[in-house]
């Protein structure tokens, strides 16, 4: 087995179809079908499932992911490296995510980056508009939707469960019901996301009683006991005031996706903040 054609392994992953993975690497969509043959012969496995609209990862293809992803890691890692990494780093780092996420999860990291790197500015920016990466408004971006744009390199950093929550010591609403209940929702804009259509469903007899796009707000809205509030478990169970209900079942979870332009790959300071918030946010429960 080749790490080159984990490499090929890794873009077909990312991207799903030959073509995509071809333009991500540079290579021909030929060359890349006969890698990922090549591949699948060696270790005797099926890793992707052909499909009219791709390649899905098999069971075996997603064991096969983790460990490469690992490889990829070490192997960027060992590049920088040994182009440069003993001087110091400097220079500007433009980075993009939600409010509560820039707040509560990446600000310890971009402490301790800070502390490690002294001469790297990071411009952390949190408004809910969509940075584009093509066109560098942005040099990393984490959001909980995964990247479509072939000049975009990707990958799932972690999934973070939600839970819905009311004012501390205030009634519970009673799931399948909700009458008399009062809700805290997304603002009209983000109607379709999953934790909406959740609690509407768990609640059919409540009301919305206030939205926002903020989820801070929503959790301080929920503290007054404004309503029920659907949040991010670290957020909910973080902000005072707050309790979890049980409505039967969790609300869905989301995956939060980390991306950046493929030309910045080779960018020092940008690989350092990478690795560092993989180290510290890949595995977070």
């Amino acid at each position: 087995m080749e790490w080159s054609d984990l490499r090929v392994f890794l873009a077909i992953a990312r991207e799903g179809t030959l073509g995509g993975a071809a333009r991500a690497i540079g290579q021909t969509q030929p060359t890349m079908g006969r890698r990922l043959r090549a591949l699948e012969e060696a270790i005797d496995q099926m890793l992707f499932q052909r499909t009219r609209d791709g390649f899905i990862l098999t069971d075996e293809g997603q064991a096969v992911l983790a460990h490469a992803e690992r490889m990829e890691d070490e192997a960027i890692a060992l590049e920088r490296e040994l182009v440069g990494s003993q001087m110091a780093l400097s220079g500007l780092l433009r980075v993009s995510c939600s409010d509560w996420f820039g707040v509560l999860m990446l600000s310890p990291v971009l402490a301790e980056f800070a502390t490690l790197h002294p001469k790297v500015v990071v411009e952390l920016l949190t408004d809910p508009r969509l940075y584009s990466l093509p066109r560098r408004e942005a040099d990393l971006v984490f959001r909980i939707k995964a990247f479509d744009d072939p000049e975009v390199v990707s990958r799932r950093l972690l999934h973070l469960p939600y839970g819905a929550y009311v004012k501390a010591g205030s009634p519970h609403p009673t799931s399948g019901d909700g009458a008399g209940a009062r809700l805290v929702l997304m603002d009209t804009a983000f109607g379709g996301m999953p934790d909406v259509a959740w609690v509407e469903a768990r609640l059919p007899k409540a009301t919305v009683i206030s939205r926002s796009n903020n989820r801070e707000v929503q959790a301080r809205l929920c503290a007054a006991g404004v309503g029920v509030a659907v949040l991010p478990r670290p957020l909910g169970d973080s902000s005072p005031g707050l309790e979890l209900v049980d409505l039967g079942e969790p609300p869905p979870g989301r995956d939060t996706w980390v991306g950046y332009h493929r030309d910045m790959r080779r960018m020092p300071r940008l690989r350092a903040l990478l690795d560092l918030v993989v180290e510290r946010l890949g595995h977070h429960p």
